[in-house]
């Protein structure tokens, strides 16, 4: 209350001074107009009418009147801008939450901010607050291409999300690859008021690929430059960013910046904090023409309608055209081209404060344009060391960076309140079926599971494989969890072919799993595995989700459907290829089995044969898969059969059979409805014999299930009636599905079932 009473005090002051100093400005120039009781005119013209003589001593008081009048007028506009700031802190502060609009931190567009003292320019100490509102929606357009910038501009989005009170509507520049993966990620992600459109980046290359570049970004770092062209002409402005980008507060306060441009100003960005454009970092560097140290272009405000109006598609063409005939290629891709263009032009630029971009490259000034922690506004890891760039204070800026790089995504599915955004049609369904289901249900959680929507990030790691030409290849499918990731090794040794596998991981995990796999030469020296994340969500493990996860995303005619425990056999990647000829998968509806072993030994020498396999089953060593658990899952595969077969036998469905597969690409998925333990395979070969899959198996290829500890899910059906109670219910409902899609030919799977 005390302060509250301090701060009334202190604006009453300020505007008591504020009335009385023009009065008393007023009063001096009047006294000061009387010489010995007479007025003293100002006017020459008056002056020579009362006076016989124009008098030097008259010219120097008018003079030493105006530098007064001057003073006195530069300490009014000073005491304005204070009561204008206490005026803007005292209603916010009172209005917290509950503002309908809020302002950003005052920039400069003085071009000497950086050398005048960055810190300096961090204030907010004059000029009326621009401000954005509520429900206003900020465009923010980013260049990303590749599996590497996919993964990193994730980090970028998760920092704006959280800190962000406004609708977002992002505009991708990205080639197919990050196309395919952001666009699944953001349509599984499902974040209120956010609305992402994607622009061909390969169809753009023609419009820059006549400029050669050095930088590491490659032809992607030059598409900043065809924005104008590129984005919808409609739209007047957009904060453009890199994927390196780490934001500290809400994007809404930068957006609120483009109100501060004046006159042609057309450009936001902060100056360059290294002496790259000064030209001194070694002998006979010679930078690309800039004004003083030149603007990184990290961070950019566009004003899109007036660059249009100026034709900046020809200036900046015009200006790399020339400047290319000297330095014959760039060094910092767009950003060389856009200081040129600047040097030529510096009426376009207004220069933010540099904290609005703080360049953690090796041997730059950021340090000077933060005072503390509440300083900072946008990080910039613009070295190719990234997290390894030397700092004073690197720590702290990568403690914030994996803050974000770990934040669990789901917790940004927030709605923004006092801002309806319109549901798209998959969440009006999703809501719909949602609202269908009883909540006193006992069951219900697992009815819930099979339409919770898990955020989806494709091709996390590198991906690079051109099936083969004789349309044989096959895929090895396959789902894990955090404590499976030692088995990628040993599969990797064991198949050369292609891996899709489906991983059900938190984000702090899936970092864990990036720090393995980049550590792991097995791992590392393999193209051709597709690492599909599919975020945590809910108490139940979703096999069946992951499975189809895994198999929708393979580039071969033919999948092996396996799980994660099992190592194949030496050479049966080749060995699946020939079967697939010689059984005509191809044109016929076929399933080929791989007969499924077990061990209890941690440490196995794997059998390089059949032979060696028999023997060591004979022995004791191998055992057939779940033989003393649950034998019905793999018994119709006739493993007396197998150990003298030389050609492939057929076998018929018998019930609770659930062998492991190859079938082709375009065999039905696994049903949701199913999670955690119990039925999930059981259903699906159901669906493959329903649909008069033939089941063959060969007679060379086998796989071997190694042992592990109980699964968290198989600990819970063994211990939960409930549980068990549920998975019956599941599978009932399951089989009367089947009935009405499939009709008599269905009838036999109750029959079986009720037999068994």
């Amino acid at each position: 209350m005390l302060g509250i009473c301090r701060g009334r005090r202190k604006f009453l002051a300020a505007s008591l001074t504020l009335l009385c100093i023009p009065a008393v400005t007023w009063i001096y120039l009047f006294a000061g107009s009387f010489e010995d009781g007479k007025p003293v005119s100002l006017s020459p013209l008056e002056s020579q009418a009362h006076s016989p003589r124009y008098a030097a001593s008259s010219q120097r008081e008018r003079e030493s009147l105006e530098v007064r009048m001057r003073e006195v007028e530069a300490e009014n506009r000073a005491l304005r801008r204070q009561l204008s700031l206490a005026q803007g802190r005292g209603p916010a502060h009172r209005r917290g939450n509950h503002s309908r609009t809020y302002s950003m931190e005052e920039g400069t567009g003085d071009s000497e901010n950086l050398r005048a003292g960055i810190v300096a320019g961090n204030s907010s100490e004059c000029g009326q607050q621009p401000v954005v509102e509520k429900c206003e929606t900020i465009h923010v357009a980013i260049v990303c291409a590749g599996y590497n910038a996919s993964r990193d501009v994730v980090t970028l989005v998760k920092s704006v999300l959280f800190h962000r009170r406004n609708p977002l509507h992002f505009h991708l520049i990205a080639d197919s690859i990050a196309e395919q993966i952001l666009a699944t990620l953001f349509q599984t992600w499902m974040v209120p008021a956010v609305r992402v459109d994607f622009y061909n980046a390969d169809e753009l290359k023609s419009e820059v690929s006549w400029i050669p570049n050095k930088h590491y970004s490659g032809i992607y770092g030059l598409m900043k430059l065809v924005l104008t062209k590129t984005l919808p002409a409609n739209l007047e402005r957009v904060i453009v960013l890199d994927t390196d980008i780490t934001f500290a507060t809400d994007i809404a306060e930068l957006w609120a910046v483009f109100h501060k441009f004046k006159g042609q100003q057309v450009l936001g960005l902060v100056e360059n904090q290294s002496d790259w454009y000064l030209g001194n970092l070694w002998k006979n560097h010679r930078p690309w023409p800039a004004l003083g140290r030149g603007y990184n272009t990290g961070v950019i405000l566009l004003l899109l309608d007036k660059l249009r109006k100026m034709k900046w598609e020809q200036m900046w063409r015009l200006t790399a055209e020339r400047e290319l005939m000297g330095m014959l290629s760039t060094s910092l891709a767009d950003q060389d081209i856009f200081n040129a263009v600047i040097k030529q032009n510096p009426f376009l630029v207004y220069q933010l404060p540099c904290f609005w971009n703080v360049q953690l490259s090796d041997h730059t000034r950021s340090e000077q344009c933060y005072r503390d922690v509440s300083d900072l506004k946008v990080i910039h890891w613009n070295s190719p060391k990234k997290l390894r760039v030397k700092n004073k204070h690197v720590e702290f800026f990568r403690n914030l960076y994996l803050t974000f790089l770990e934040y669990d995504g789901n917790l940004l599915r927030r709605e923004l309140f006092g801002c309806p955004s319109e549901a798209d049609v998959n969440s009006r369904n999703l809501q719909k079926q949602l609202s269908e289901l009883d909540e006193d249900d006992l069951c219900y959680e697992f009815r819930r599971e099979r339409f919770t929507v898990h955020r989806t990030h494709l091709h996390f790691l590198h991906y690079e494989y051109e099936p083969a030409a004789d349309r044989t290849d096959v895929t090895l499918v396959a789902q894990l969890s955090m404590d499976r990731l030692q088995m990628l090794e040993a599969i990797c040794k064991h198949w050369e072919g292609p891996i899709s596998l489906a991983l059900y991981l938190s984000d702090a995990e899936a970092q864990q799993f990036l720090r393995y796999a980049q550590g792991s030469e097995v791992l590392m020296s393999r193209r051709n595995v597709g690492y599909h994340i599919v975020y945590k969500e809910g108490q139940f493990y979703p096999v069946n989700l992951l499975r189809n996860v895994a198999m929708k995303h393979i580039s071969t005619p033919y999948m092996f459907l396996s799980d994660i425990d099992f190592l194949p056999m030496y050479g049966l990647y080749e060995y699946l290829r020939k079967s697939v000829i010689q059984l005509d998968l191809a044109n016929t509806k076929k399933a080929m089995i791989v007969p499924a072993f077990e061990t209890l030994r941690y440490r196995l020498s794997f059998p390089k044969s059949k032979a060696e396999l028999l023997s060591m089953l004979d022995m004791g060593t191998l055992f057939t898969f779940r033989y003393h658990v649950w034998t019905k899952g793999h018994a119709p595969t006739n493993f007396a059969k197998w150990r003298t077969a030389t050609t492939p036998y057929r076998v018929e469905w018998e019930a609770d059979f659930e062998p492991y597969v190859v079938v082709r690409q375009d065999c039905p998925e696994y049903d949701r409805r199913f999670v955690g333990f119990g039925w999930n395979k059981v259903a699906h070969i159901m669906e493959l014999d329903a649909q008069e899959y033939e089941f063959i198996v060969l007679p060379n290829a086998y796989m071997i299930h190694m042992p592990h500890a109980p699964s968290f899910d198989i600990t819970k059906f063994r211990s939960n009636k409930q549980y068990r109670i549920c998975l019956k219910t599941l599978k009932e409902e399951f089989q009367q599905d089947m009935s009405r899609r499939y009709g008599f030919a269905a009838l036999k799977y109750l029959t079986a079932e009720n037999n068994s």
